[in-house]
């Protein structure tokens, strides 16, 4: 039997800082991004399927979450201003990321391959599970805004306010109620959120 270092590899999203040309208040990691992704994209799937007559995977959404950036273990995370400062840069990334999908894919023993191709590359997203992973992406990196505004770094202002207008294109009933409901208790302290929490 082969040796495969596919998890070795995944191992290391965990030193892969995002946000890198940011002052942070506390640095993020990819692997801890994309945990978080996995619980929004997952609470997204549930909401549009108890609320507003979804018929998703939610369970499958939450593993594509948790898979989405890991080509970034082979090419690092390109900063957002440097990878959409135009159309030519943004569709070159686009074709570094496959080309790393299919290379972390490859890692991994024959027989399993068909498994992980449908979480690994975006290509195998349907249309629907890849719009809800987007918002849930696009609501953690405004989560994370909020986080450092809050802790008084006015270094994610601009950011906060890019982001406000991606959220808005891509507004969706459920990403509504997340933000109604879930999405201001990440401005608050500790004791703030704890008074009212039941025991």
């Amino acid at each position: 039997m082969t040796q495969s270092h596919f998890f070795a590899h995944l191992s290391r999203l965990k030193l892969i800082s995002r946000w890198p040309l940011m002052r942070n208040v506390r640095t993020e990691n990819v692997s801890e991004h994309s945990l978080q992704v996995a619980f929004v994209a997952h609470a997204l799937a549930v909401i549009k399927n108890r609320k507003f007559g979804g018929q998703l995977n939610a369970e499958r959404i939450a593993l594509m979450a948790m898979y989405h950036d890991t080509s970034e273990v082979l090419t690092g995370d390109m900063p957002t201003p440097i990878k959409y400062f135009n159309a030519q840069i943004a569709h070159e990334y686009k074709n570094i990321e496959r080309i790393a999908q299919q290379k972390l894919i490859a890692m991994l023993p024959q027989e399993l391959q068909q498994d992980y191709r449908g979480l690994i590359d975006e290509e195998h997203y349907l249309p629907e599970e890849k719009s809800v992973v987007k918002q849930a992406d696009t609501l953690c990196a405004y989560l994370k805004c909020l986080e450092e505004i809050s802790a008084g770094n006015n270094e994610f202002t601009m950011a906060l306010a890019r982001l406000e207008k991606t959220l808005a294109l891509r507004h969706s009933d459920e990403m509504e109620y997340f933000m109604t409901v879930f999405v201001p208790s990440f401005s608050l302290s500790l004791d703030e959120i704890s008074q009212d929490s039941p025991l």
